[in-house]
C-alpha cells in the first residue's frame, strides 16, 4: 500500500516537474522569437559627431532606441568620416543632420532635414504602428 502511494506521489510530482519545464521552455522560446523579429522601421541618422545639431540628435536616437526596442533599428552614419561618406551620396542628402525612416521592406517612409524633436519622431512612429508604454502626454 505504501508503495502505491509513493508511486502516485512520484507520478504527480513528475507531471508537475514536466509542466514546469515545458512552461520554462515556452517562455525561453517566446523570448528568443521576440528577439529575432525584424524591426518595423529603420531610423537612419546621417550626420557627424562634430556637427552641433547632429550632437543634439544623439540623445534623441538613444531614447527612441530604448523606448521602442526591437521595433526600431536606429543607425547612425558619420558622413564626415572617410569610411562613411558613401552614405551621404547613397541616400542623396543635402545637409546634416538628415533622418530617413524606412519600413521593413526598405521603402522610404519619410525624410527630415535638421534637428528632429523627439516628440515629433514619437508621433510619426506611433502613426506607423509602433507602440511603447513609456510615451507620456
Amino acid at each position: 500500500m505504501n508503495r502505491g502511494i509513493i508511486c502516485i506521489v512520484g507520478l504527480i510530482f513528475g507531471l508537475a516537474l514536466s509542466a514546469c519545464s515545458v512552461e520554462v521552455a515556452d517562455t525561453a522560446e517566446t523570448k528568443l522569437t521576440q528577439k529575432s523579429v525584424d524591426p518595423l522601421i529603420t531610423f537612419i541618422e546621417l550626420g557627424s559627431v562634430r556637427c552641433i545639431p547632429c550632437k543634439k540628435m544623439q540623445p534623441v536616437m538613444t531614447s527612441i532606441e530604448n523606448k521602442y526596442g526591437g521595433q526600431v533599428d536606429v543607425i547612425f552614419y558619420d558622413v564626415w568620416e572617410e569610411d562613411q561618406k558613401k552614405y551621404a551620396s547613397q541616400y542623396g542628402i543635402k545637409l546634416i543632420p538628415t533622418q530617413i525612416f524606412l519600413d521593413s521592406t526598405g521603402t522610404e517612409l519619410m525624410r527630415h532635414e535638421g534637428y528632429f524633436p523627439e516628440a515629433e519622431i514619437d508621433s510619426f512612429l506611433v502613426r506607423n504602428g509602433l507602440n511603447t508604454n513609456s510615451i507620456t502626454g
